[in-house]
């Protein structure tokens, strides 16, 4: 692609400098030509920018995915190919924030530079390099193309950003976070995974708590794929309540929300152990809210079935005042709102009842 760019770029600019900028014909054409191409380009780039603002909160915005880096012309052709481990969500906000402000900025120093210094190669050149640069752009080629999620659409079915997800990375593929560490991903027996920093392995076995913490972690971020039997295989009456450290996710949550196979197994062997289904994050969401927002309908007809109607999940409201139900209508996920109101009553969670208990409110996201 970095080749044919270059390709178009230099017969271009050479063509540019031959153009007389004294000619008032001239520049007034290149003017027209260059304000009008910006023009679209913009309305384009605003309307990128707002359907990922939609597609960052939709209910894959916690999607880990691992996205490759932006093709380089001199990179060496023998190099582990490299992804950097991100969230949906956040990948889609830094990606639309990236091409927003660098847009605005280029018209923003090729227009002064016209103005204040008469330079006219820029206008001619970005007449033409502007729509093939906005469609070298993988964000934005597939939203103009395609536009946000419609039905039965995935993350992984759109590849907005030529990313890939955990099930295929190869062994050659090259994982960094945010600073460019780079990250080993394991694979246990279990089919679970376990993410370390390379660079900083000390060999020392984690805590008990840690562990737990990574194996339910590792087993949301396999989504529906999940296998939990290993989580299920750890589960005991003492950690049936943990809480991640960072997020304060239960282990009740995870497996409501989670919509893989066995999770109503989980379900069970929790209410066994005595897990608490009332318990809340730091936006005041129980497992019922996790199950309407993800769209996890068996993960809400398994916990309303175990632990009841009469434990009250689905009157509690957030800190937005929402309860479970309104959760699950925002997202259109309608197998849950029809298995609340079957099970629960169509104006269930609108009385003022069962508002989220602040002591075990943790962050979710």
């Amino acid at each position: 692609m970095a080749f044919n760019k270059l390709m178009i770029m230099l017969p271009l600019m050479f063509a540019a400098r031959k153009l007389d900028g004294e000619d008032p014909n001239v520049v007034f054409m290149l003017r027209c030509s260059y304000f009008t191409v910006q023009f679209f380009i913009s309305l384009a780039v605003i309307y990128i920018f707002l359907v990922s603002k939609k597609l960052a909160g939709s209910k894959f915005k916690d999607t880990v995915i691992y996205v490759p880096p932006p093709p380089q012309p001199l990179a060496d052709p023998n190099a582990k190919p490299q992804y950097k481990q991100s969230t949906f969500g956040e990948q889609a906000t830094k990606t639309a924030t990236s091409l927003l402000t660098s847009t605005f900025f280029g018209i923003c120093l090729t227009t002064g530079l016209h103005f204040y210094k008469g330079m006219i190669v820029g206008l001619a050149m970005q007449s033409v390099m502007g729509p093939l640069n906005l469609f070298e752009n993988k964000f934005a080629k597939a939203i103009l193309l395609g536009g946000s999620f419609k039905a039965g659409d995935t993350p992984k079915s759109r590849k907005f950003f030529g990313e890939k997800y955990r099930e295929e990375l190869t062994k050659d593929d090259q994982v960094v976070d945010s600073e460019g560490n780079v990250i080993v991903l394991k694979k246990d027996g279990g089919g679970a995974t376990t993410t370390a920093a390379a660079a900083s392995a000390t060999g020392k076995k984690k805590d008990s708590k840690s562990n737990f913490e990574d194996l339910l972690l590792d087993t949301w971020d396999e989504g529906e794929k999940a296998n939990v039997q290993p989580l299920l295989d750890a589960l005991n009456a003492t950690n049936a309540d943990f809480k991640t450290s960072e997020n304060g996710w239960t282990p009740l949550m995870v497996v409501c929300a989670l919509g893989a196979a066995k999770c109503d197994a989980v379900i069970q062997k929790l209410k066994e152990f005595g897990a608490n289904a009332s318990i809340v994050d730091v936006e005041g969401w129980n497992a019922l809210h996790w199950s309407a927002f993800h769209g996890s309908a068996s993960g809400a007809k398994c916990l309303l079935e175990v632990y009841g109607v009469s434990a009250g999940l689905q009157d509690v409201k957030d800190k937005e005042g929402k309860t479970p139900l309104q959760h699950a209508k925002d997202e259109g996920n309608d197998q849950v709102v029809k298995i609340i109101e079957e099970m629960c009553g169509s104006t269930a969670g609108d009385d003022d009842k069962g508002l989220a208990d602040k002591d075990g409110i943790r962050k979710r996201k």
